[in-house]
């Protein structure tokens, strides 16, 4: 189906932005004219996935959904069982609850915000043993999610290997760009931590974005399927935690898979507790089915080629207006280096929060941020956590927007960029205790704009004017 896309005038975008505290996510969708907030939930699905909808077995036990979703996973995946849950962070949160023990260490290739929270929450304390080059933008590594084995062999000496609950594994590491993990790595990682009987699980939500950079970028994989890849990157860890919304090409949806037979017992038994029976786990039958179509999809070359083709088209046009992005282009979003977009603006006025807020005042364009704000408070200083990366993130959904969308996007921010000087900082009004980044309320530091020069007379910014008709609905 197509939905049409809101058109608004900058003195309303003005108002939605001021009455949402300045945070992007706090904006009604109907506010929004290209919504770049994220890729998880937000793709279109494809026409067997709606046709498998009509499909849905609700049984309350015992679903024939859940059935064929547990053996697509062990086909595509390699895991011998599935607990489904009602999203990602739903199997973060049985499994940190039936791995980790107060004390715990939990080492992995950087952090992801709802990951770390239910490892501190367990009692864990995450620990980051990504190679130095995925905190620098600029550098071209073509695997900068790989872990320094150095690094992790070095935490396992300091704290004890039994005083490690699991090793994280991202693939692809969404807060350093959408960055890949090379299968070298993935290989020395497992073989590493297995040496000092330390399980290995994945967080697989963009596991297939990162077997595309494997194929493409790697040696020996040149002719090697996705779906191969794809089996070979799980079959070196013990189980895996997944967003169904990322990957999967569904709108709702999660599970978490595991090979050992003891611990998918715990599993079952928690997810019954917090989620559903262990055949639904949160997940109606029509979405199971909706998700095992989806992740056979997902694994097709032509797809997932053109899923990131996509997003490095939008790269390549502000690469080449000279706007400082996170290089070399990820998977699943493009990442706009707030540092050095908005260097008048210290890291504690929010940099990429305020970018965010202003590109939405000059387009309608919805994109979000991962720095500061994301990173949250050290908790024994309650001081503010200050990442080297401060990122504002433009984030793709998965077969939704056409190249003229993206067209309109790159124009704006290249507008921003061409006026930087005239966006301000931002400063907490309102600060939730956890996650912040998801409700917290902001003021610009010194104005009443978070951009000077919004022009209440213009009724578009001049990239929304460019008589695109066609383009003015999106497929969904």
């Amino acid at each position: 189906m197509v939905e049409p896309l809101t058109m608004t005038t900058s003195p309303q975008r003005e108002r939605a932005i001021a009455e949402a505290g300045f945070n992007t996510f706090l904006l009604s969708s109907n506010d929004v004219y290209i919504d770049l907030l994220t890729d998880s939930g937000t793709n279109a699905m494809s026409d067997n996935q709606w046709a498998g909808m009509m499909l849905g077995d609700e049984a309350y036990a015992g679903s024939r959904n859940f059935e064929k979703l547990e053996n697509t996973i062990r086909t595509h995946y390699g895991f011998r069982h599935t607990i489904p849950t009602h999203q990602g962070r739903g199997a973060e949160h049985i499994l940190s609850q039936i791995l980790i023990h107060p004390g715990g260490y939990v080492p992995g290739n950087m952090y992801f915000t709802t990951t770390r929270l239910h490892q501190e929450l367990a009692g864990g304390t995450f620990v980051d043993v990504i190679i130095d080059e995925a905190h620098e933008p600029c550098s071209e590594h073509p695997f900068k999610g790989n872990v320094d084995l150095a690094k992790l062999d070095r935490v396992i000496n300091e704290v004890g290997a039994n005083n490690i609950p699991y090793f994280c594994l991202h693939t692809t590491v969404n807060m350093a760009g959408g960055q890949p993990v090379s299968m070298e790595n993935i290989q020395a990682t497992a073989e590493l931590c297995r040496a000092h009987r330390i399980p290995v699980f994945l967080d697989a939500t963009r596991a297939v974005e990162n077997a595309y950079f494997i194929k493409r970028s790697e040696a020996g994989f040149e002719n090697t399927s996705i779906a191969d890849i794809l089996l070979q990157m799980c079959g070196h860890a013990d189980g895996c935690t997944m967003s169904g919304k990322k990957d999967c090409l569904v709108n709702i949806g999660g599970f978490l898979a595991l090979n050992d037979d003891e611990l998918a017992e715990r599993a079952r038994n928690m997810v019954v507790v917090f989620e559903g029976l262990h055949t639904y786990g949160g997940m109606a039958g029509r979405d199971m089915e909706a998700m095992a179509r989806g992740i056979e999809e997902s694994v097709s070359y032509d797809h997932i080629r053109a899923r990131i083709g996509q997003v490095e088209y939008l790269g390549q046009l502000l690469i080449d207006a000279d706007v400082p992005i996170v290089r070399p282009i990820g998977g699943h979003g493009i990442f706009v280096d707030a540092k050095r977009f908005l260097p008048h603006i210290p890291q504690n006025e929010f940099p990429a929060q305020a970018l965010a807020a202003a590109l939405y005042v000059d387009s309608g364009v919805r994109g979000m941020e991962r720095g500061a704000v994301s990173a949250g408070r050290d908790a024994k200083t309650g001081e503010n956590r200050l990442p080297r990366l401060e990122l504002l993130r433009l984030t793709l959904p998965r077969r939704v927007y056409t190249q003229a969308h993206l067209d309109v996007t790159a124009e704006s921010v290249i507008d921003l960029w061409e006026k930087r000087d005239r966006i301000r900082g931002l400063k907490f009004t309102f600060e939730p205790e956890r996650l912040r980044f998801f409700q917290a309320r902001f003021a610009p530091v010194g104005a009443e704009r978070v951009l000077d020069d919004a022009d209440p007379v213009n009724t578009q910014s001049s990239s929304l004017t460019d008589s695109r008709e066609s383009d003015q609905a999106v497929t969904h």
